[in-house]
C-alpha cells in the first residue's frame, strides 16, 4: 500500500484529501502545519507528499527545499506563474492549483507514483543504486554515500557509456545537493571510487581528458 502524506493547514480540504485517497486504498498520513510535516518526514518516508504552500510554521516552500527524493505535488491557491516556475525549479514535482478535480488530482498521483517506482532503483554491471536510502550496492555489499556522492553517481548512472562533462554534471546535480564546486566534485568522485574498490575490480568510473 502507498504511503502519501497530506500536509495542509484548512481543515476542510484536509478532510476532503482524506477521505478521497482512502477511498483509493492509499495509507494516509496527516499534517497540518510545516513544521508538523517535517517532524512526520523523520521518522517516516511516504511515497508521496501532496504540499499546501501557505502553511503555519515552515511555509511550503521550505518543505519542498528540504526533501530528500521524494516526490511532491503542490496544492495551492497561488496562481502567478512565478509562484509555479519557483516551486518546480526548487524541486516540486507537479503543481495543481485548487480548487482543483478529483479525478485530475488522482491520475497525476499515480504518474508520480510510477515514474518513482521506476527511478527507485539504477544500476549498471555489478552496481545498483537504491533511491529509498541513498545506498550503493556493489554486488551483495552494501556502500553508504554522502547526499553529494549519491547525487553524483546517480547522473552518472543515468548517463553510462557517454561522457559527461564538469560543467554539465555539476549542473545534473545542482537540485539535489548545494555542494556543487569543482574542487569538490573531484574529491566527491575519488571518495566513491575508492568507496567501490573495497568491493570491485572493476573501474566504473574513467576520467576522459578532451
Amino acid at each position: 500500500m502507498k504511503k502519501i502524506l497530506v500536509v495542509e493547514d484548512d481543515s476542510s480540504i484536509h478532510s476532503i484529501l482524506e477521505e478521497m485517497l482512502k477511498q483509493e486504498n492509499y495509507d494516509v498520513s496527516s499534517a497540518y502545519s510545516g513544521t508538523e510535516a517535517l517532524m512526520l518526514l523523520e521518522k517516516n518516508t511516504p511515497d508521496l507528499i501532496l504540499l499546501d504552500l501557505m502553511l503555519p510554521g515552515l511555509n511550503g516552500e521550505e518543505i519542498i527545499r528540504k526533501k530528500n527524493h521524494i516526490p511532491i505535488i503542490v496544492l495551492s491557491a497561488k496562481i502567478a506563474k512565478e509562484d509555479k516556475v519557483e516551486c518546480l525549479l526548487n524541486g516540486a514535482n507537479d503543481y495543481i492549483t485548487k480548487p482543483f478535480e478529483k479525478e485530475e488530482l488522482l491520475a497525476r498521483i499515480k504518474v508520480q507514483l510510477r515514474l518513482n517506482k521506476e527511478n527507485k532503483e539504477l544500476s549498471f554491471k555489478d552496481l545498483k543504486l537504491l533511491n529509498d536510502n541513498r545506498t550503493l550496492l556493489v554486488g551483495k555489499n552494501e556502500v553508504g554515500l554522502t547526499k553529494t556522492e549519491y547525487a553524483i553517481l546517480k547522473q552518472l548512472l543515468l548517463n553510462t557509456n557517454q561522457v559527461v562533462t564538469k560543467t554539465k554534471l555539476l549542473d545534473l546535480i545542482s537540485l539535489d545537493t548545494e555542494d556543487g564546486n569543482e574542487f569538490s566534485l573531484r574529491v566527491h568522485i575519488s571518495n566513491i571510487r575508492r568507496k567501490i574498490r573495497m568491493y570491485s575490480e572493476l573501474e566504473y568510473i574513467e576520467s576522459v581528458w578532451v
